[in-house]
């Protein structure tokens, strides 16, 4: 396996400006642990100590009262699932090597949405599978193309994965969306992967308008942990909740359990703790949602009457701004962080088809992010 380990130019420039001391605006933050969020440490800490084991019971799938702990967070957003349905893992990345075991042979493919994160291509790789991208564009909202989805679906990928809302570009997956997905995937036995670790961060003021866990009466997956759901990434507990058929749930229950018992890789103090940790979540979340909605509206005033459009996003804690093709991706966001010690994402590294778009995080302080913005804007301005 061969990667490419040498450091890429927006990388250097920013270790040396780091390394002289120079105060960087990072507009591509995506810890919340170092966002100014106001974490309940003493509930935290209550419930990490009071949990703390002593003797060692591994249960492969998952401690029975964490799973339990799951399904009700699952019912407070009124869906059913059942412990036994849900398997534990110590990340959303590790849940993905756990599928990927599961689905795969070496060689064989899965299909993955462009834009998306970069990581999939890697976990994809360290199991010897290919990813085959099916191209999500941009017309009023992020949308597939069904008839280009379904010429992918014919070279018999061995699942298709969906991001629920899709990050960097905020699209939450529609009912319509889900149906026609259902439509093309359950006939041909190609199981769906849906990543929904920003799915209570909504854009908007109230809940997605459509939960496709609800609805997954086909063969699927769906994933999600304490990283985005509590804002907690260094709790390291994540889980795959399992629907569709009976047979197929006991069977993908039963072949997870295998690979799950090979590794057994999720501490068991913060399994102990879950049930504790996801009732401090609404006062977290809150928080996050308070802070990525403002930057968000903040954003959308300040483009205003600028060669800037910032596209429509849904859900996330990432927004995709469109800026003007008088510079490659790869010299804006140079020259950003040379000339105005702002970084922020380009597009390519989220696999755009296309140039003339960055990623810009929601998530930094406001006074951070407005002193960014204005910076950007400025340089923006200054080379159209």
């Amino acid at each position: 396996m061969e990667f490419d380990f040498e450091k890429n130019q927006l990388t250097q420039i920013l270790e040396r400006k780091r390394e002289q001391g120079t105060e960087i605006v990072d507009l591509t933050l995506s810890n919340p642990t170092r966002a100014g969020i106001r974490y309940p440490e003493e509930e935290l800490k209550e419930a990490l100590v009071e949990s703390c084991p002593i003797s060692y019971t591994p249960n492969p799938r998952g401690l029975w009262k964490a799973r339990e702990a799951i399904a009700q967070y699952y019912a407070n957003r009124s869906c059913q699932v059942e412990p036994a349905d849900i398997l534990l893992t110590a990340s959303t990345s590790e849940a993905y090597a756990f599928l990927f075991k599961l689905l795969t042979d070496p060689g064989e493919s899965i299909l993955v949405p462009r834009p998306s994160y970069p990581l999939f291509e890697y976990l994809a790789a360290m199991e010897s599978v290919r990813v085959s991208p099916y191209t999500l564009h941009f017309a009023e909202r992020w949308v597939f193309d069904v008839p280009e989805l379904q010429e992918h679906l014919e070279s018999a990928p061995r699942a298709l994965l969906t991001v629920n809302p899709n990050n960097p570009t905020g699209s939450f997956v529609s009912k319509a969306d889900w149906t026609e997905i259902g439509k093309l995937c359950d006939p041909r036995s190609i199981p769906v992967i849906c990543d929904e670790v920003f799915f209570d961060y909504t854009l908007g003021h109230s809940s997605p308008s459509f939960d496709p866990l609800s609805h997954a009466h086909f063969p699927s997956f769906f994933l999600n942990g304490l990283s985005k759901t509590a804002g907690l990434p260094q709790m390291k507990l994540s889980w795959i909740v399992i629907r569709g058929p009976k047979s197929f749930r006991e069977s993908a229950r039963t072949r997870l359990e295998l690979i799950s018992d090979t590794f057994l890789s999720v501490q068991t103090g913060v399994q102990e703790a879950l049930g504790s940790i996801l009732e401090l979540v609404p006062t977290v979340q809150s928080q996050i949602l308070e802070r990525v909605r403002a930057n968000l509206a903040t954003l959308n005033s300040a483009v205003i009457n600028t060669p800037v459009d910032c596209l429509r996003a849904e859900g996330g804690w990432n927004v995709v701004v469109r800026i003007p093709r008088t510079l490659s991706e790869k010299e804006w966001v140079t020259t950003l962080l040379e000339e105005a010690n702002v970084l922020v994402h380009p597009g390519y590294f989220y696999d755009f088809p296309q140039e003339g778009f960055l990623v810009v995080s929601l998530l930094p302080q406001p006074e951070n992010f407005n002193l960014a913005l204005e910076r950007l804007l400025s340089q923006i301005a200054r080379r159209t």
